[in-house]
């Protein structure tokens, strides 16, 4: 999509939609100009895993701070902002009520366009950040601890799923099993590192392939059988490799999540693939999608991990593109905390 005017177009991004409070200026849909992430991964890890009412409450106390400082440090007052893009699902609702509500409050107070974007969309998004040669269409997997998608990238904004996780999503699978082998909250990166202590091959845990649809995903049979082996090890008084099983159950998601996607991308024809999500900062995930795209001459995008996990400079790219295209919301746009992407 062509720049529709010679200034240029800020977008001021606000992502709430779980445990970061972020806000990013984004300059021309691929530029960013800052990118304040306030994390409370410190605050939920005691609970193993994030407390809705806690994340909101943080959010409250800490959403102006983090937009000043965004403003600061893209060295441009409120008033260049061309619009202000917001999530508005999907999410925890608590979480995403303070950022709609902010949005809002700064869109009346100073006239400024509004616009809400897709948590995943702007996911997705994040590949353009770093890739400016990156254009639609391609297929793309999101991997995150609530969404396992593969979709087809239509246009910018337009999306068809084509592939979905029946039951856990990768994220959340990775979460519990660390839980079960000891390693704690966030379970994604710590299993990530310990497994390049194990030994994929120890484990035979199983590769679920769902019968109705070649490319949906289903993780609790894995999730199910890494505990019965952990239960059974304890029963008979086996000692745990936590390193072996780690990487075992690593390596089972991985081989899963890239078969389904590398064969979506040559079944529809492509030669553009990206991941994206949390899970995408995976390093095992990352070298065998570049090692399984490099052999069937794919093209492999993927954002920096800091674009990975959730942050506002994606928010901000998506709201880039929907706002070139008129989109426009009212003062009624509300948080819908499981908000569809088509």
């Amino acid at each position: 999509m062509e720049q529709q005017n010679k200034e240029d177009i800020l977008i001021l991004a606000i992502e709430s939609s779980c445990d970061e409070t972020a806000a990013s200026v984004v300059k021309n849909g691929r530029e960013v100009l800052s990118n304040i992430i306030y994390s409370q991964i410190a605050l939920h890890t005691k609970y193993g895993g994030v407390v809705p009412e806690i994340a909101s409450r943080k959010h409250i106390e800490k959403i102006n701070q983090v937009i000043e400082s965004a403003l600061e440090e893209a060295e441009t007052p409120l008033e260049k902002m061309s619009a202000i893009a917001v999530t508005y699902g999907p999410g925890l609702v608590g979480a995403l009520l303070v950022g709609v509500a902010e949005a809002k409050a700064i869109s009346f107070a100073s006239g400024i366009p509004l616009v809400g974007v897709h948590h995943i969309s702007g996911h997705i998004s994040a590949n353009y950040i770093e890739h400016q040669e990156l254009e639609p269409p391609f297929i793309c997997l999101v991997a995150s601890g609530g969404h396992s998608h593969l979709v087809v990238v239509k246009d910018y904004g337009e999306y068809e799923i084509i592939g979905r996780t029946r039951d856990d999503a990768a994220g959340e699978a990775f979460d519990k099993v660390a839980r079960a082998i000891g390693l704690g909250y966030p379970g994604g990166p710590k299993i990530d590192k310990l497994s390049r202590q194990g030994n994929p091959d120890a484990i035979p845990f199983p590769r679920a392939k769902v019968a109705e649809n070649e490319y949906d995903f289903s993780f609790s049979g894995l999730k199910s059988a890494v505990l019965n082996y952990l239960n059974g090890c304890r029963m008979k008084g086996e000692e745990i490799r936590q390193a072996d099983v780690a990487a075992s159950f690593q390596k089972a998601v991985i081989d899963v999540l890239v078969e389904h996607s590398l064969h979506a991308v040559k079944e529809f024809g492509f030669d553009k693939f990206a991941i994206a999500g949390g899970v995408a900062s995976n390093s095992s995930l990352r070298e065998a999608f570049a090692q399984e795209c490099a052999k069937n001459g794919i093209a492999f995008y993927h954002p920096s991990p800091i674009y990975c996990t959730d942050n506002a400079a994606m928010i901000g790219v998506a709201g880039y593109y929907e706002f070139m295209k008129g989109v426009r919301h009212g003062y009624d746009l509300n948080a819908v905390p499981n908000l569809k992407l088509s």
